[in-house]
């Protein structure tokens, strides 16, 4: 049984393999050289496996702006590894055709989301945060004391594809009016509850809600969007670019960017112009199996998209 401290990495292997397993990849007895990117650290699931793939001349980097999960990077007492405090955004700073493949798992750890104190959950009591990065920022609490109706309607619409975040957004308003505002996340949940009074049958009323804030505190489209930009100059030509996604906005901007960068680009202003190359190769979709839905439910959801770097 799990204990709720459990994380339990999804498509485990199947990233790895789609990571590593290229014809051109460079190897020596025991494994793989390159320098190698987990852009999304959590909690080192696809880092440790990558490290047994991994010759003595490969390195590994990870990037994760989450202090705790920094923490538990240093149980990974390995001179191929290292890792930085920072969002995966700034895989950038990396040397440009330095990696022969780059690592994006989108999905938040069970241990921020099961942890009270970090906010995540509306199945549990505590502070309502929601931060992925503790050392700085605004929490959802303190954004919603002062957010104007309009805009969280917009955050609960947009990031949430939520139809009652007008509803939503007016009570988060009035309860601040009349009570002062929100500041935990049972009190989210409960308004929330309060307010939709139709949902999907097994769905908390506040999922939608709380999927909304976070992604918005945490600026993790955009976030998104920037790394992917990043992996073009970092690849190297050959190398793999793997992102597991959870939910369709995400997939939705890795599949257009793939989509948009694998095949040849016209300058319709002039016509006559040399096409910009494709970059990418893709490589295809892949979806968690039977067995590790049924293993791990939270990995329902997950979509993995691979593709390769093309020559300049």
């Amino acid at each position: 049984m799990q204990t709720q401290w459990q994380h339990t990495t999804v498509l485990l292997n199947e990233a790895v393999d789609a990571l590593l397993n290229w014809p051109d990849c460079a190897t020596t007895a025991g494994g793989l050289d390159g320098t190698f990117v987990d852009a999304t650290f959590g909690r080192g699931g696809h880092s440790r496996l990558l490290l047994s793939r991994l010759s003595g001349q490969g390195r590994l980097i990870a990037f994760d702006k989450d202090p705790e999960a920094v923490a538990a990077a240093a149980f990974i007492p390995d001179p191929r590894f290292s890792i930085r405090h920072q969002g995966f955004n700034q895989i950038g700073q990396l040397e440009a055709g330095s990696a022969a493949g780059i690592l994006m798992d989108l999905g938040i750890s069970s241990p921020q989301i099961d942890t009270p104190g970090r906010g995540f959950s509306f199945r549990f009591e505590g502070p309502l945060d929601m931060r992925m990065d503790t050392t700085r920022g605004q929490s959802v609490a303190q954004w919603l004391a002062t957010a104007e109706a309009d805009k969280i309607a917009e955050v609960i619409r947009d990031y949430g594809e939520e139809r009652f975040a007008g509803p939503i957004a007016k009570a988060i308003v009035a309860r601040r009016q009349a009570r002062g505002p929100i500041s935990t996340t049972t009190e989210l949940a409960q308004l929330v509850a309060d307010t939709v009074k139709t949902r999907e049958s097994g769905q908390n009323p506040a999922t939608r809600t709380f999927q909304a804030f976070r992604i918005f505190i945490n600026a993790e489209l955009e976030e998104l969007q920037q790394a992917l930009g990043a992996s073009l100059d970092v690849l190297q030509p050959g190398g793999r670019l793997v992102v597991i996604s959870f939910h369709s906005l995400e997939d939705r901007i890795v599949k257009q960017f793939i989509a948009k960068h694998s095949r040849d680009e016209y300058d319709r202003r002039a016509p006559f112009a040399a096409p910009k190359v494709m970059k990418l190769q893709a490589l295809g979709r892949i979806k968690p199996g039977a067995a590790e839905i049924v293993g791990n439910a939270r990995s329902r959801s997950a979509v993995m998209r691979v593709a390769q770097r093309l020559p300049a």
